[in-house]
């Protein structure tokens, strides 16, 4: 799915299709072994940040911290968790099958063992004694009605993409449920560890009817349950004393709705918000000269790009996508647009993303992608050849953070220097999401600007959107060699081959240009000086950080 202060989930969107390693018999151990992102340390030569594996863990528990939030999520039902609100709240209330842990690997979840018996087969064992929010035990029965809802057509689920190989979901015994796919899909069991692979109580559920999500409780069995929803402004979690696992350090936890970046800032310099993820960046250096806390940077798993949307005008010639490319300064854009914390990028995929792969895999990978150093010479001759001086690009634009902002504006910048006729549609914030999941919404724009961040760490989560039919390929591209490959890399369960094929994929797209990429950008997090423990990395949205939020000192 994407990035921040927009609202998109990819700032975003609904999810793909990607791929996990699976040998005959292979369980958990197998599964769990995949390599996370690279180490703490500087990120990158001549950058103004450093990524942290973590902030230092809490010494003792507290009684309630605040959370600032840029948007209130529209529902809390999982099927529809595709964006930054919902699932920061609900990676503390609803777990999965699996779990995906602050170093971005895989562990077990509310399944306490995955199995693998053969290529088309997963076997979920579930933990006994798992109470949900209102007091019921945890079946099988569960598992199998919470991913019924995600196959379910009727529901148009924003995780559908992740069920498309999945055949049956079948109870085995009390505690065990059986996935049976059409094909060998090597990114199944990861998505387990998202909202995708999401339980909740199937009594719960259907008492709620359709309020599901928007009133009541979850009734799902996370450290954290729903309390008072005040529409509009607040949402508070309170601590489960039931909950199986380790219990959350704080009682309560509030989330207030601060839409306006200021706003948002303010309340946590001045101490009303304890801490946030998604800092507007304009305000990396206010907080860091505030003295009311810590600003921390970590694996984001996020690349910004520009997102072509239409293939029938100029931009359905290649030589414009590239020449928009060679004349986008993206170092100017890292400066001024994420303040001076990202990495200048050609690539779609970010580097972490191929942690797991060969070295030879990963060095073929990043070899001859999207050039980054300007080249306005180059671009300009590209426009003559392909006829389109003075022709016109529309490109969508929205106040909600400068990233999304300057990002365009920059574009705009570029095609005017080589002779293009860019223009700037701006769109409210609460509409900005509509590009991302309505065709009639992106009617009359050919780019936007778009984070996407990865929901696992397989290159294949970013490169499948550009395979026919695909939820986030909006221009509509066709290639069936493109499509074949995917294939075979979502049906290939073996890591080093598996990347093999991902990094030919990896150089389609850089061809294409279908996305222009433009830079790797961290998580960033503040805290103040009175709480600790809250990750680091984007695994916050599917890995119950507030559990790890207590006092500093």
């Amino acid at each position: 799915m994407a990035d921040p202060q927009d609202g998109s989930r990819s700032r975003t969107s609904p999810r793909r299709r990607p791929a996990l390693p699976v040998a005959a018999l292979a369980g958990l151990a197998l599964v769990a072994a995949c390599a996370g992102p690279p180490k703490a340390g500087d990120s990158g030569s001549g950058s103004s940040y450093q990524l942290s594996q973590d902030t230092p863990a809490a010494t003792g528990g507290i009684d309630s911290f605040t959370w600032a939030l840029y948007a209130e999520p529209p529902t809390l039902d999982y099927i529809a968790a595709f964006d930054y609100p919902q699932n920061t709240i609900l990676s503390n209330v609803c777990e999965s099958l699996m779990r995906w842990t602050p170093q971005l690997t895989l562990a077990p979840g509310l399944a306490e063992k995955a199995s693998n018996p053969d290529p088309t087969t997963w076997v979920y064992d579930l933990r006994p004694g798992v109470h949900f929010h209102d007091g019921s035990v945890l079946t099988a029965d569960d598992v199998v009605y919470s991913l019924g809802r995600q196959l379910n057509p009727d529901n148009a689920a924003a995780w559908a993409q992740q069920f498309q190989n999945v055949s049956t979901v079948t109870k085995t015994g009390p505690l065990q449920v059986t996935v049976k796919l059409v094909q060998p899909d090597s990114q199944f069991n990861q998505y387990m560890a998202t909202a995708a692979g999401v339980v909740a109580s199937k009594a719960g559920i259907e008492a709620a009817g359709k309020d599901y999500g928007t009133t009541g409780g979850l009734d799902c069995t996370g450290p954290f349950e729903l309390g008072a929803w005040n529409k509009g402004q607040s949402l508070e979690l309170r601590r489960f004393d039931s909950y199986w696992g380790t219990k959350a350090k704080a009682a309560k936890a509030e989330f207030r709705f601060l839409t306006d970046p200021s706003a948002r800032v303010n309340a946590m310099i001045t101490g009303e918000a304890d801490g946030g993820y998604l800092i507007p960046t304009e305000s990396y250096e206010r907080l860091r000269a505030s003295g009311a806390g810590k600003l921390w940077f970590g694996e984001g798993l996020s690349t910004v790009n520009v997102n072509v949307t239409n293939m029938s005008g100029v931009l359905g010639d290649v030589r414009v996508r590239q020449a928009l490319s060679l004349a986008l300064d993206r170092s100017g854009f890292v400066k001024a647009g994420l303040g001076g914390a990202g990495t200048v990028t050609g690539s779609l995929t970010t580097r972490a993303a191929w942690a797991a792969a060969p070295e030879e895999t990963r060095k073929d990978a990043f070899e001859g992608l999207t050039p980054t150093t300007p080249d306005l010479a180059r671009a300009k001759a590209l426009i003559k050849e392909a006829g389109a001086a003075g022709k016109t690009v529309t490109v969508a634009t929205s106040p909600i953070g400068q990233d999304v902002s300057l990002l365009a504006t920059a574009v705009q910048a570029a095609g005017t220097a080589i002779g293009l006729d860019v223009q700037l549609k701006t769109i409210a914030p609460n509409a900005f999401t509509s590009l991302f999941t309505s065709a009639e919404a992106r009617e009359g724009i050919d780019m936007f600007p778009e984070t996407y961040y990865d929901s696992i760490t397989d290159p294949l989560d970013l490169l499948a959107n550009f395979k026919t039919g695909a939820f986030q390929n909006y221009a509509g591209f066709s290639d069936p060699a493109y499509d074949d490959l995917v294939k075979k890399a979502t049906t290939t369960a073996d890591p080093a081959q598996r990347f093999a094929i991902e990094a030919q994929l990896q150089k389609i797209a850089s061809d294409e240009l279908l996305w222009i990429p433009v830079a790797e950008w961290p998580t960033a997090v503040f805290l103040n000086k009175r709480i600790t423990g809250a990750p680091t990395t984007i695994s916050y949205m599917y890995y119950p950080w507030a559990a790890d939020v207590g006092a500093a000192r």
